[in-house]
Parts: structure tokens; C-alpha cells; sequence
């Protein structure tokens, strides 16, 4: 393969030259960069310190706990990251013949079929590249499973009051009506709310279990029961799934479409804007609607399968982020079904002793127990003056990431606590006392709250200003300082 250099002439000409002989190509010159970028003009060093000081200003799991409720940030063992960067993974491109990454298939293959032992469900696809995008699939599917049976006239998806946002966003995107049902005076789905709107134009209920309180739905059954008899479809939202693992497959109670989400479940980077992955988990009837290509496996050869002739198609290029489900795969190889199961357990009882710590301090509105995570109401705080954002902007001076606030909707003040499996004795612990110690300060100097964070490069932000004014490039920075 020939090998090329640049190398600039007079008048700031460019060409391509070979490294031997002496052809050169000449590049068009409308192609140069003609002005100035408009960068800061500052030395190496300057901007290596800048750089880094806004790396050790980045808070998370690695550096700190991060109870962030509904969003199970836990930590990403670094075996898996070392594993996904093996130079077989991370250069095998998509476009090669199968026969050149036939190990690629195999652990898409493998992956799959743990998936399917997890969750009871008959098939999977990979391809979406995230939860929310997992959600609006496995609504696509739905809507296909409904449209091959000529029941097109279902174009409403239940969801209760408590649901994730992405929820009804979801099945608003794929241009369904979204019906609310609200919760009982437990927090779960209250059965003759849900026996009231369901009918023949229903195409689904979305759910998710344990729900946003954190609680069980204890008639989960009579709930599959009553969507199924009603002609339609239960769609899992699996940002919950975490105090289930290896406990409760989500087929056994009576779901028909499920997204993972990688991050949360199975440990694998969260968020940050990089790629992600929400694997989408199918019943049997479902599988004929499956995104193409499916992985096949005929004796010891893996392949790409297209022959779905009602798929929904494409909803991703190639197949997926392969190296999110590469970490994931470690993680879940590293623990066996007996490890996930200890996953689940820790991640209830951490969870269930947090709670029982803090609602010394906040009122605990359902006082069922918990599974993964718990939500607490910060009404108490408006006797001085405050609100639970303010509880969560004080955490921050303390080392913590403020847990999700004012969700779910239902609770008033709301504040949304999920532990993890993998923080110890002694952080929850720690953590407790330092909520005390807020809780103390609420009530003798409410100001340090009302102004909180203290320690932070910035402190509180105007959020409707934040919102119309974002300061995004340096450019905008250089104009809000004139």
C-alpha cells in the first residue's frame, strides 16, 4: 500500500506526496483553511492545566458517591473497560466478511442468549443505542405485532402517574395517545383506574417494576392478565431491573417487550453524552418484527440474518455500540447468575437501611419496603423557608451527586435515593450523618442551604437564564463578559 505525506509549499500550498518517487497530488486550494479559527491564544501549558483542572472538577462514580434515584449509578469495574479496549474489538469494523470477526457474533450471539436466561424473553436485538431509543422500539414492535393482526385501530399506551418521563415521551414519539392512570394510596397501580381505560383501542401498558416509588407491584399478574385479556400488550421499562437480577424474569410476570439498559443493569459506562445501549428483549410472538439482521448460529458459524420479512427494519447502523455490549458481557460473565442475584440483594438491602436511616429527618410518604431505591418528601423544609432543591445543592459542598429531585410527580418535594449495590456499610453511613448535619443547618441557618453550593468553580445558577442564555463555546463566553 502506497503511504502518503503532507508537505506545504510556497504560498502555503499543500500536496500529498508519496513517501517514494515523485508524484504529488495537489489538493484544492479551496479547500485550505482561510481565516483565522478564532481560538484563545494561550501557551501548551496553559491550556494542559485548564484541561485538567476541569477533569478533577468532574464528579463521579470513580470519586465519589452518587445516589442518583431511577438511574442505578454503579461502579464500572475496570477489567471490563481493559477488556473492551482489546485491539480485536475496538478496530474489527462492521463492513468486514462475517468470516473475519466471526468472535464479534459469537459474544453478540452469547450475550443474546444470556439476555433471553435473564429475562425470559424468546429473542433480542442489540441495535438500539439507548434506553430511551430501546423504548421507542420495543413501541415499534408493538405497534407492528398490532398492525399484522389488522387491529389497527389500538393508538392509545397507558402509563401510570409514576412512570419515567421517557415513558410518555415515548408513546407520544411514535404517535400513540398517552392515557394516565394514577397510583393508589400505596403507590402502585390502582387496578380499577387501569380496568377503566382499558378497551379495544388500547395497544399497551407501560410499566415498570419495581416502580418509581421503588415498590413492588404486588398484582403484577392480575395486571398482565387484565392487559392481555383486553387484546393488548405489557411493555417492561428496564431501568428497574436491577433488584431483580437473577430473582424474577420479567417474562414470568407476564411483560411481552423489555429494554435493558447496559449502564444501569450491567454496569457498563452512564451517560456523559458517549454511546450507550438498550437492548430490547421480545416474547415469542414478537420475534417476527425484530430489527434485521439478527445473529444465527448454524453449528459453528455465526451470521447476520435478514430473512424477517415483517421486520421493522433498521433502527441503528450496523448493529449497535459492540464495545458498551462487550463491557456488559464481561460483567455479567464475571458474576454467573449466582453473582446477580447477590447484585440484587445488596442493592435492596442498602437501599432499605438508607431509608431507614433518613426518614428519621424527611417524611417517607409510602412506608412499604423498598426494593432498589426510596423517595422521601422535603415538605418539612418549607417550615424554614426551604425547598428540596436546596437540601440537594447543600450535598454537593458535602462530596455527594444530589439525588434525583421532584420526581416522581406524586410526591411532593420529592427526593429519590438509590444507594446501589456497590457502595459499603461505611458510605452509607457516612452519608446519613452528613444528611443530619444539613438537616441541622435547615433549621439553625437556613441561608447556608438557601446559597449552597459554597465550594463549587460555580455556584447556584440562575436555571431560567441557564436555559436561555447557555454559555456553550468560547465565543459566548467572550460576549457575556463584554
Amino acid at each position: 500500500m502506497e503511504k502518503f505525506i503532507f508537505e506545504y509549499k510556497e504560498k502555503s500550498e499543500l500536496y500529498l506526496k508519496k513517501e517514494e518517487g515523485d508524484g504529488k497530488v495537489e489538493i484544492s486550494k479551496d479547500l485550505l483553511q482561510k481565516k483565522e479559527l478564532g481560538l484563545p491564544n494561550i501557551s501548551e501549558g496553559t491550556l494542559v492545566r485548564h484541561f485538567t483542572n476541569l477533569s478533577r472538577n468532574n464528579f463521579g462514580v470513580d470519586n465519589g458517591f452518587y445516589p442518583l434515584g431511577s438511574c442505578t449509578m454503579k461502579y464500572n469495574p475496570k477489567v471490563n473497560e481493559k477488556i473492551a479496549g482489546n485491539d480485536k474489538f475496538l478496530n474489527s469494523h462492521p463492513l468486514m466478511d462475517e468470516e473475519y470477526f466471526q468472535g464479534n457474533l459469537e459474544l453478540l450471539y452469547n450475550m443474546g442468549e444470556m439476555l433471553k436466561s435473564i429475562s425470559g424473553m424468546a429473542g433480542i436485538t442489540f441495535q438500539p443505542a439507548a434506553g430511551a431509543h430501546g423504548e421507542v422500539t420495543g413501541i415499534m414492535l408493538i405497534r407492528a405485532y398490532h398492525n399484522f393482526k389488522k387491529d389497527t385501530k389500538r393508538n392509545k399506551i397507558i402509563v401510570p402517574d409514576s412512570s419515567h418521563g421517557t415513558n410518555p415521551a415515548t408513546a407520544a414519539i411514535a404517535d400513540f395517545e398517552v392515557v394516565e392512570i394514577r397510583s393508589n394510596k400505596d403507590g402502585l397501580v390502582d387496578l380499577n383506574a387501569l380496568k377503566k381505560v382499558l378497551g379495544p383501542d388500547t395497544a399497551a401498558l407501560m410499566l415498570t417494576n419495581p416502580n418509581t416509588l421503588g415498590l413492588f407491584e404486588k398484582e403484577i399478574l392480575t395486571i398482565s392478565k387484565m392487559v392481555h385479556d383486553a387484546g393488548a400488550l405489557l411493555y417492561y421499562d428496564g431501568a428497574n431491573l436491577n433488584p431483580l437480577l437473577g430473582r424474577v424474569r420479567v417474562a414470568d410476570m407476564g411483560f411481552d417487550v423489555v429494554h435493558f439498559n447496559l449502564h444501569k443493569s450491567f454496569s457498563t459506562p452512564h451517560g456523559g453524552g458517549g454511546p450507550g445501549s438498550g437492548p430490547v428483549g421480545v416474547s415469542k410472538d414478537i420475534l417476527p418484527f425484530l430489527p434485521v439482521p439478527i445473529i444465527k448460529k448454524d453449528k459453528d458459524l455465526f451470521s447476520f440474518n435478514y430473512d424477517l420479512k415483517n421486520s421493522i427494519g433498521h433502527v441503528h447502523s450496523f448493529y449497535g455500540n459492540f464495545n458498551v455490549i462487550v463491557r456488559a458481557y464481561f460483567y455479567i460473565l464475571e458474576l454467573g447468575i449466582e453473582g446477580l442475584r447477590k447484585v440484587s440483594e445488596k442493592a435492596i438491602l442498602n437501599a432499605n437501611y438508607l431509608k431507614e436511616k433518613l426518614k428519621k429527618y424527611l417524611e417517607l410518604p409510602y412506608k412499604s419496603n423498598c426494593l432498589h431505591e426510596f423517595v422521601l418528601s422535603g415538605e418539612k423544609l418549607k417550615a424554614f423557608g426551604l425547598h428540596t432543591t436546596d437540601l440537594a445543592k447543600r450535598l454537593i459542598d458535602y462530596g455527594y451527586h444530589p439525588p434525583t429531585i421532584y420526581f416522581p410527580l406524586i410526591v411532593p418535594e420529592a427526593i429519590m435515593i438509590e444507594p446501589v449495590e456497590t457502595e459499603t456499610k461505611e458510605v452509607l453511613d457516612k452519608f446519613a450523618r452528613d444528611f443530619e448535619k444539613i438537616m441541622n443547618e435547615a433549621s439553625s441557618q437556613p441561608d447556608l442551604l438557601k446559597e449552597a453550593p459554597h465550594n463549587t468553580p460555580v455556584k447556584r445558577l440562575d436555571d431560567v437564564m441557564a436555559a436561555r442564555n447557555p454559555v456553550l463555546t468560547f465565543d459566548d463566553y467572550e460576549s457575556s463578559n463584554k
